[in-house]
């Protein structure tokens, strides 16, 4: 086993992956146990992932999921990673997580984001019309921070509708994103700001460079930001070259537009002999979104990842052919770490 990595925050970003042979109810399942694991383990927040109409994902709905998971920790901070505001009224969802942080105070996350989260035609049945993925967002997460803040300017058309339930305290407000576009909102509203490294893993520690550059007092008073890393640890080196053939799989499917569950690990072996050059490079272009070893590999690149970046907390996001396997990539990460779950 690796000596112990410097401390740095640890989170979860779980997409409820469904596994091939396995149901839905299985990913639930997993995605419940999983959060408890992360509870006792010493991770810090634990989210949920949107997605629509994709057969290998099974959460549409963050705001159930997260009322589940933080019903069955004591510590974490659930939420969001993230809802796609496009979709929704920005007071609606504001009442949503108000509500969710009424039932566990000083613990619930909203995390947003502008992707679909499925395919365009999808999309459009969950809008019921035309999915904008830019246009307004900028303005519906400024009326999320002006909701929460009780800062909507005076000619606002919701200025003094009462917002329900009446609580206190508000859930931590975040931006997510793998562009520039997302980073520079949440640096002039003054919100946390997490980018993903496991959808761009090119130049995005330029993007969190201009956040804190360009960072203007908002909700925060100084800039906070994360970036998620797609990362699965292995106790063996032979063990990670089997989980990341399933890896390799899932990105040539979802190169040809398969809409595939998860591959399991006997589907990634069965594969990695067939692949043709088309698929070898597919393979090859999408092996920088991910980290996969053993503890001491991983760790290394995890430790390098957080200083390009200047990141204030790690979130891994962990999809593998195995959830026997995906729990033990957790544990290991959470011992290379040295988290605590009385921290």
């Amino acid at each position: 086993m690796t000596q112990p990595a410097a401390r740095i925050k640890l989170s979860v970003l779980d997409q409820t992956p469904v596994i091939h042979g396995h149901s839905v109810v299985d990913a639930i399942a997993a995605t419940v146990e999983l959060a408890q694991a992360a509870d006792d383990l010493g991770y810090t927040r634990y989210w949920c992932a949107e997605h629509h109409g994709l057969r290998g994902v099974a959460n549409p709905a963050p705001e159930v999921m997260i009322a589940r998971l933080a019903s069955v920790t004591k510590r974490l901070r659930v939420g969001s990673g993230g809802v796609m505001l496009p979709y929704y009224s920005p007071f609606k969802l504001a009442e949503q997580f108000l509500m969710l942080e009424a039932l566990f105070p000083n613990r619930i996350d909203l995390g947003v984001g502008r992707a679909p989260g499925g395919d365009m035609r999808t999309a459009r049945a969950v809008a019921k019309g035309p999915y904008d993925a830019g246009e307004h967002f900028p303005q519906q997460v400024a009326e999320l921070a002006g909701l929460f803040g009780d800062t909507l300017a005076d000619d606002h058309p919701y200025r003094g509708v009462l917002l329900q339930p009446a609580v206190e305290t508000r859930p931590e407000l975040w931006v997510l994103g793998s562009s520039e576009f997302g980073g520079l909102l949440a640096a002039q509203l003054g919100l946390r700001y997490c980018f993903a490294h496991f959808i761009n893993a090119h130049y995005g520690h330029r993007v969190t460079q201009a956040y804190r550059e360009r960072f203007t007092p908002g909700q925060l008073d100084k800039p906070y930001c994360s970036v998620a890393l797609f990362v699965i640890c292995a106790d063996t080196d032979a063990e990670a070259e089997a989980l990341e053939a399933g890896v390799d799989l899932r990105r040539v499917q979802m190169a040809y537009g398969m809409n595939e569950p998860i591959p399991s690990l006997d589907q990634g072996a069965q594969a990695k002999p067939q692949y043709r050059e088309r698929e070898l490079s597919v393979i090859a272009r999408e092996k920088p979104r991910s980290i996969i070893g053993t503890p001491e590999r991983v760790t290394e690149r995890v430790l390098e990842l957080q200083e390009q970046f200047e990141a204030d907390e790690i979130t891994v996001l962990t999809v593998a052919g195995s959830y026997r396997a995906r729990l033990r990539s957790h544990e290991l990460l959470a011992q290379a770490f040295s988290l605590r779950a009385d921290d």
